[in-house]
Formats: C-alpha cells, structure tokens, sequence
C-alpha cells in the first residue's frame, strides 16, 4: 500500500467513526477485506482505469472506489478515492 493510500484509509476510517459509527466503520472493512482477496485471487477481473495503463479500479461502495496495481509477485493498492470529489483529484494521487 502507498503512503498515500494508507493516508486516505486513515482518514477514511477516522471520518466512519466520527461521522457515523464503528458499526458502519466493521461494515466497510468487511467490504475491503473481500474486495482485497477478489483482487489476489484475480487482480485482473476488474477494469483498467482509463487514467493509467496498468492501473485497476475496483468499486468498494457507491461512494469509495480503489485503485490499484499487480505483478506476478505482489499488489499495489496506489489510492482510494472518494467519488463525490472532483475526479480531476484523483490526477494527484496517481
């Protein structure tokens, strides 16, 4: 994981617990979770992102979509964004 997207998780995570609950926060983490081992199992099941060559994009809820990278040997998750922000955004993080 990047610093970067290790930064937006924090951030992330903080947000669920103050703004909502850690109920809501276990809920995304589950999501996560899942999304993560979907990516081991087939890193390449999920669509290129026009953005980037070599870049995948995978939708964790309507609201929070990851981005990410793969070799043979590892996977990167490059950022996590939040879809109500502009997307010209994401150009930074990438």
């Amino acid at each position: 994981m990047t610093k970067t997207a290790q930064k937006k998780l924090d951030n992330l995570f903080y947000y669920l617990i103050t703004s909502w609950n850690l109920e809501i926060k276990s809920d995304f983490v589950k999501k996560l979770d899942k999304c993560i081992d979907t990516i081991k199992l087939h890193p390449e099941i999920f669509p290129e992102s026009s953005r980037k060559k070599g870049l995948y994009r995978l939708v964790i809820t309507k609201h929070t979509t990851l981005f990410y990278r793969y070799t043979s040997k590892k996977i990167i998750i490059v950022t996590l964004f939040d879809t109500r922000q502009n997307p010209d955004k994401l150009i930074q993080d990438l």
